[in-house]
């Protein structure tokens, strides 16, 4: 195999990749879905999900303090 088809070979595959991750990316923007990197609209927390919420960072400094306390 030719250093040419090698080089189209590779080419074709990045430029592909690019291609498809505009076509993501565009699509996502239109749907308001989130990326990968987390980044899209800004979510409305709810009552109940704040609540819920509040309770996991509750329990999570629960555990925090009697990790602490142990390993004194």
């Amino acid at each position: 195999m030719g250093f040419d088809m090698i080089l189209r070979m590779v080419m074709r595959r990045l430029l592909g990749k690019a291609v498809n991750a505009g076509v993501d990316a565009g699509l996502n923007a239109m749907s308001g879905a989130k990326s990968r990197r987390g980044k899209g609209r800004a979510q409305v927390e709810t009552p109940a999900e704040a609540e819920a919420r509040a309770e996991r960072e509750r329990i999570r400094a629960i555990r925090q303090a009697r990790r602490a306390k142990r390993n004194q």
